[in-house]
């Protein structure tokens, strides 16, 4: 992975965190359900987008370099792998 996305989910993760401890935060203090299921929403798709992220790098370098050398089913196998995960 190239510096620049690995910074990129550096961040992303250190929002991820603050935004895990807010969710424990709203729990402890038995905030309404309501505000909880959003944080948790927030959550997962700034999770999402972490997987974009990885998704892509993957497709862009380590597959397409599987593919170069010669080991196309493995390449297959792994982005049919990671369709299914998505998909969940």
């Amino acid at each position: 992975m190239n510096k620049e996305s690995n910074k990129n989910l550096d961040r992303r993760l250190s929002i991820i965190e603050g935004q895990i401890r807010g969710l424990r935060e709203l729990v402890a203090s038995g905030a309404y359900c309501i505000d909880v299921i959003t944080q948790t929403s927030a959550v997962k798709q700034a999770l999402s987008g972490v997987e974009d992220i990885l998704l892509e790098n993957h497709l862009g370098t380590c597959a397409v370099n599987q593919i170069k050398k010669g080991h196309e089913e493995k390449a297959v196998e792994e982005i049919i792998k990671v369709y299914k995960l998505k998909r969940r």
